[in-house]
């Protein structure tokens, strides 16, 4: 199935697989899709405001140039995607236990987001902007967060040793969130 600039609005109860299918260009508006398979579906240049995709099945499915607005991500397994072209942008949105494991998303941006125990374990989000933005118990081992702005993130708990961190920008307020392996009291 091939959907071109169409819009959707309020789709609930989804009960089949929306799988193999393709949309480009289009606009979903508060739909639920939460727990079903997008298994190889293509989502280009599209846009989603208010969508709930919680627990969704993202085997092998693309996100080309999306953008989510106030949608509700829980738990989604963005390490599961097609990795070509991979590219989003997220605003008021909550992406809480999510995985970007060995994901390349450079310049992403998480504005207003909850990012709570979010798994960015080698990925690259170089460029990345987490403008207010909260993540608390999120995981960056090995992550390339060179040139990453978090200067009015709160909660980030991040390895100087085990990231990189090259040009990243943090605010004053947010450089205990860089020291806390050591166990030092900053006041």
């Amino acid at each position: 199935m091939y959907q071109y600039e169409k819009e959707f609005t309020s789709i609930n109860n989804i009960k089949e697989p929306l799988e193999k299918s393709e949309f480009e260009s289009c606009k979903f508006i508060n739909c639920d899709f939460s727990g079903i398979s997008l298994k190889e579906t293509i989502f280009m240049d599209c846009e989603f405001v208010d969508c709930d995709f919680s627990n969704s099945k993202v085997l092998k499915a693309a996100f080309r140039d999306v953008i989510f607005r106030n949608c509700k991500l829980l738990g989604l397994h963005f390490d599961e995607c097609n990795g070509i072209g991979l590219s989003f942008n997220f605003e008021n949105c909550i992406l809480d236990h999510s995985v970007f494991y060995n994901t390349k998303i450079k310049r992403t941006r998480f504005i207003n987001c909850s990012l709570k125990g979010v798994d960015f374990s080698d990925c690259d989000i170089s460029e990345s902007n987490f403008d207010s933005t909260d993540l608390e118990n999120a995981i960056f081992d090995n992550t390339n967060l060179e040139k990453a702005d978090f200067t009015n993130a709160e909660n980030y708990v991040i390895d100087p040793e085990n990231n990189r961190l090259k040009s990243a920008k943090f605010s004053s307020s947010g450089i205990s969130g860089l020291l806390t392996k050591y166990r030092i009291e900053i006041i």
